[in-house]
């Protein structure tokens, strides 16, 4: 470990005073996000967040989960591996790296080391096959060592009901230099206010939608200049278009040689074409039959930007 490491002692601080402290750097739940690694988040929603455009996450029932577990899990991490872990109650900054933080779930005893806790749904099992985990799981631990200076980190997973993995990650210099080049370069975006390049992630969508919800209705915006990505766009829906249809026809392929049986088998897969129930409220009726109930108090309504596209047909 770094012995000049900066470290805010968060032992009294509030929630609201920890997530400011997290605005103000990069720390390793980012880092992921940042790399493009993360299914959740993006370098977009990221710098949203980051200069206040868009409200810091709260959390979610997986990240409850996971915070009520984390004792438990390095608990078990204790159990496995005989060694000794403790907290480490403070946010930490290393000097060489003034844009990012690292707030480690725990520190290994004696070594130079750390340990970062996760919890999983047994739907993620497939990704620990034959001894791997998760790229940003990776992404994160290199992240803690950049900052810490820690010689390896260790990863302890609980997958619910099923599994308790834990991995020895060593430290890579080549990989901590670029991941901190890059993170360096997505801060400079961050203070100049210059966002990041979009993707097709849905944090990205929703973080847009945050960002931009100040409506200009005046004068149409000319976006002569985009005309190639108007171009792929048409034909990722015409490629789109094509590929539900073949998928369809093979649906239907396989229905009409089922026929009516419910259940079939090819291969490694399972097939049921089953009916399935399905009840909705006939407000019209209901209020055919009752037309003097009032519905209004229960009507909530919601405001969303929807893109459009429409293209005029060459004469």
């Amino acid at each position: 470990m770094i012995k000049n490491l900066e470290k805010v002692s968060t032992r009294a601080m509030t929630r609201e005073r920890w997530l400011k402290a997290r605005q103000g750097s990069i720390g390793g739940s980012d880092a992921a996000a940042i790399m493009g690694l993360n299914n959740y988040s993006s370098p977009f929603s990221v710098w949203a967040e980051k200069l206040g455009k868009t409200p810091p996450f709260e959390g979610n029932e997986a990240t409850r989960q996971g915070t009520d577990l984390e004792d438990y899990v390095a608990h078990r991490f204790m159990e496995a591996t005989g060694k000794k872990v403790r907290r480490e109650n403070s946010l930490l900054k290393n000097p060489a790296y003034p844009f990012a933080h690292a707030n480690v779930d725990r520190l290994v005893v004696g070594e130079d080391a750390g340990l970062e806790c996760k919890t999983t749904s047994a739907l993620s099992l497939k990704r620990f096959k034959n001894g791997e985990y998760p790229v940003n799981y990776y992404v994160q631990c290199m992240h803690y060592m950049a900052v810490t200076g820690a010689a390896k980190w260790y990863l302890a997973v609980l997958v619910l009901g099923k599994e308790f993995l834990w991995f020895e990650i060593p430290r890579d210099e080549d990989e901590i230099r670029v991941l901190m080049e890059s993170e360096k370069k997505f801060w400079d975006m961050v203070l100049s206010e210059t966002p990041p390049a979009v993707d097709g992630k849905d944090a990205t969508s929703e973080a847009l939608a945050a960002v931009y919800n100040d409506l200009d209705y005046g004068e149409a915006v000319s976006l002569e200049d985009m005309i190639g990505v108007f171009s792929s766009l048409e034909a990722l829906k015409a490629e789109k278009k094509r590929i539900s249809s073949e998928i369809a026809e093979k649906e239907n392929e396989i229905k009409s040689r089922l026929g009516n049986s419910t259940e079939g088998i090819c291969g490694l897969s399972k097939v049921s074409w089953k009916e399935q129930p399905r009840r909705i409220f006939n407000a019209d009726a209901y209020l055919k039959d009752h037309p003097f109930a009032d519905f209004e108090p229960y009507y909530k309504t919601t405001y969303s930007r929807v893109l459009r596209i429409t293209t005029k047909k060459e004469k």
